[in-house]
């Protein structure tokens, strides 16, 4: 089966500086490759099949080096104390992702006292190559293993933001012309439970992601999609700052001391007043709040910061502007 997905918009300009000058983001120039067989084409799709293709040795080393780095540097769980450890990925090089991916990890380390219990993983931001461990779905994998090592997983919280490209089979990693991948409802349910990750909030930003909402709900898991399960997204341009649900919910609603249920709520009445101004299709975006999230919930809301914070960047609504 090949899967493609066309670039939206062309990469950010670059900035002036020489380093800047001579860089340029991955683009994917080329389809998906066959990865999976069966009459129906997408037989196979359920583990999260994941290819690299023609990388440079050294590159991966270096990756891989960076990812030892950042997960060797989470600091453990505090005794008697409900600890968050935020996990913020792209998974793809497109650079609004990147751009996404990392403010995202910065609000959500702010809201959910997460000082050195944070990783993001992301590709270039636009301008200069990455100076984080690259996203995938092998480095997201790792980084919630060693996520499972350190926290104490009756008592700690794991909050997941990924934002990529999505299809009706789950999440797409798309590297240039290197990494290609799927992070199905399936893989993350399965990587969850192989690591008794139980108490957690998942914030997934990319078309179609309320598939994930069945596989994902539970009793302790607070689940946000920007999409319903056939709907698709937007906002992704490679050349936007952000998305339309990550500038409603992470640029917006999570800046502000208000509760988690009422910062989805304010997204969600964003993001269908600017569909609606310009005459999209609503994308639906799900939330799944299970009967047992407010044990660990309450403690960490306790523990918000008082002052809201701006937003930055341009507006994802700025898109519909350009273009008239």
């Amino acid at each position: 089966m090949r899967i493609a997905f066309a670039i939206l918009a062309a990469v950010a300009a670059l900035a002036a500086t020489p380093a800047a000058a001579q860089f340029k983001a991955p683009e994917h120039k080329a389809d998906w490759p066959g990865m999976v067989s069966g009459p129906s084409g997408i037989e196979g799709l359920d583990p999260g099949p994941e290819l690299q293709r023609g990388r440079s040795a050294k590159a991966m080393l270096a990756d891989s080096r960076k990812l030892g780095v950042a997960l060797n540097a989470l600091q453990p769980q505090r005794k008697a104390v409900v600890d968050a450890y935020v996990v913020a990925v792209a998974l793809d090089s497109d650079p609004v992702f990147g751009r996404e991916a990392r403010e995202a990890g910065k609000v959500l380390s702010r809201r959910f006292d997460a000082a050195g219990r944070t990783v993001v993983l992301a590709g270039s931001a636009g301008t200069l190559p990455s100076e984080l461990p690259n996203g995938s779905l092998s480095s997201l994998a790792l980084a919630l293993a060693r996520v499972a090592e350190v926290m104490d997983k009756e008592q700690d919280v794991l909050v997941l933001y990924t934002t990529s490209h999505g299809a009706p089979v789950g999440i797409a990693y798309h590297d240039g012309d290197e990494g290609y991948g799927i992070l199905s409802p399936k893989r993350l349910e399965a990587l969850l439970d192989e690591l008794g990750i139980k108490n957690r909030v998942l914030i997934l930003s990319a078309c179609y992601s309320g598939i994930f909402v069945g596989p994902l709900s539970s009793p302790d898991t607070a689940l946000f999609t920007a999409a319903s399960s056939d709907r698709p997204s937007f906002g992704c341009m490679a050349d936007n700052d952000w998305t339309f649900f990550g500038d409603a919910m992470i640029n917006h609603a999570l800046r502000k001391n208000q509760p988690l249920e009422k910062a989805s709520d304010e997204a969600r009445m964003m993001i269908s007043d600017w569909e609606s101004a310009a005459r999209l299709n609503p994308s639906n975006p799900q939330v799944s709040i299970g009967d047992h999230v407010a044990t660990w919930l309450a403690p960490l809301e306790a523990r918000m910061p008082k002052t809201d914070t701006p937003p930055v960047g341009r507006p994802a609504t700025d898109v519909l502007k350009r273009r008239g």
